[in-house]
């Protein structure tokens, strides 16, 4: 078997980093000069030794891709990926013959159970109970007990934007009945829920409960969700988003919650992350933010290691790679 080199930008504790190193063996890891812990920060060039390597994995430059001349496999340390998704960049690997994964197959299982969780704790008003146990201790059993509901076949949940959280969302909430429509940029026919073009949206958001936004960053996302639509909302319904930040107009949303055109909005993601102290949404009406750890797991370098060692074992023998972008 050929011996191959693994560039690697991303930034393991001592056991995990010795654990990425067995499961490349017996191929050789090269670690960047400038490592990153997380996955939302770019890359800074590190063009000589990606220029070594056949594989990468963690964030590498486009800049350093382009020059590369071995090259053949790249596999992302998270599941977004905004830097890399222009016809550029796609135009450059199919040029090189250079195929890209992503981790969606890491971060869709915690991202739904978060976003799940958020519903849950808006439904039986859970933050109202931690509010009062953390200021008054005032017992607010009426007004907790009246607002509290449930996610019924009576209830309409929008998932916008369809990728491995989307559909991994829509089986958890199979067991609650709710009615389930999701919205993508190209309907293919094989999803698990009945679904429409993005463009169909704004006919639906009037009967909705619950909108969730899972949009990836780019330029047709930016600021998707505006004024107008949430105009378009049902009165009283609820937001999330664990998408991106950049795909909502966060003053229209802070003025939705503040005239209660909304009913509440939960976020983990935010533009500009981290969110300044005195920002707006943190002082806005029923609205909850956690600070981007949807995708967050105990076990999360674990994970992406076993994905990545899978994702190689198939480089190997030539079978179809997991998460597969480009």
């Amino acid at each position: 078997m050929a011996s191959f080199s693994i560039w690697c930008n991303r930034q393991f504790e001592p056991a995990q980093a010795s654990l990425f190193e067995m499961a490349c063996a017996p191929h050789r890891v090269r670690w960047a000069e400038s490592m990153s812990a997380s996955n939302l920060v770019a890359a800074t060039s590190d063009d000589a030794l990606v220029n070594e390597c056949e594989l990468a994995y963690g964030q590498p430059a486009p800049e350093d891709v382009a020059k590369s001349r071995k090259l053949q496999l790249i596999c992302l340390s998270s599941a977004g990926y905004t830097r890399y998704d222009t016809p550029a960049f796609r135009n450059l690997c199919r040029e090189k013959s250079i195929t890209v994964c992503n981790a969606s197959g890491v971060y869709d299982e915690p991202c739904a159970q978060h976003a799940l969780a958020m519903m849950l704790a808006n439904t039986r008003q859970l933050p109202g109970a931690i509010q009062s146990q953390i200021t008054n201790r005032d017992w607010p059993y009426l007004p907790l007990r009246n607002k509290s509901d449930l996610i019924t076949s009576a209830k309409t949940v929008l998932l916008v934007g369809y990728g491995a959280i989307a559909r991994r969302l829509a089986e958890l909430l199979v067991p609650f009945g709710a009615t389930v429509r999701a919205f993508r940029r190209a309907v293919r026919g094989d999803e698990n829920v009945k679904t429409y073009p993005i463009a169909d949206l704004d006919r639906f958001l009037g009967d909705a409960d619950h909108v969730v936004d899972l949009l990836p960053a780019s330029d047709e996302t930016k600021a998707f969700f505006d004024r107008p639509r949430f105009g378009r909302f049902n009165r009283g319904s609820h937001f999330y988003n664990l998408g991106r930040g950049d795909t909502v107009d966060q003053n229209a949303l802070t003025e939705a919650l503040s005239t209660g055109a909304l009913g509440s909005a939960y976020l983990d993601v935010t533009s500009p992350e981290p969110l300044p102290a005195d920002h707006p949404l943190w002082r806005a009406p029923n609205c909850f933010i956690t600070p981007h750890t949807a995708g967050g797991t105990h076990d999360e370098s674990v994970r992406q290691i076993a994905h990545f060692a899978e994702n190689l074992r198939r480089f190997i023998s030539r079978e179809p790679f997991r998460d597969r972008i480009i």
